[in-house]
């Protein structure tokens, strides 16, 4: 699943036309946490999540890709 989590992270920061390190600047993240997400190596927190949905405008149905 982080991978999945990961991969719709990436998409949606490159739709939203930000880099890592500005979306770690809006999420008050290290760029290098970001870039782990992206990877799979690990996975956003709850809070974490609210913020992206935030920030993509997107439900978290969405960014979890829940069905």
């Amino acid at each position: 699943m982080k991978q999945e989590i990961g991969c719709k992270i990436k998409e949606l920061r490159k739709l939203n036309g930000l880099t890592q390190k500005e979306l770690a600047f809006l999420l008050h993240k290290s760029p290098t946490g970001v870039a782990s997400w992206e990877q799979g190596l690990s996975e956003p927190g709850v809070e974490d999540i609210r913020k992206l949905c935030f920030i993509f405008h997107v439900s978290a149905d969405e960014l979890l890709e829940i069905e």
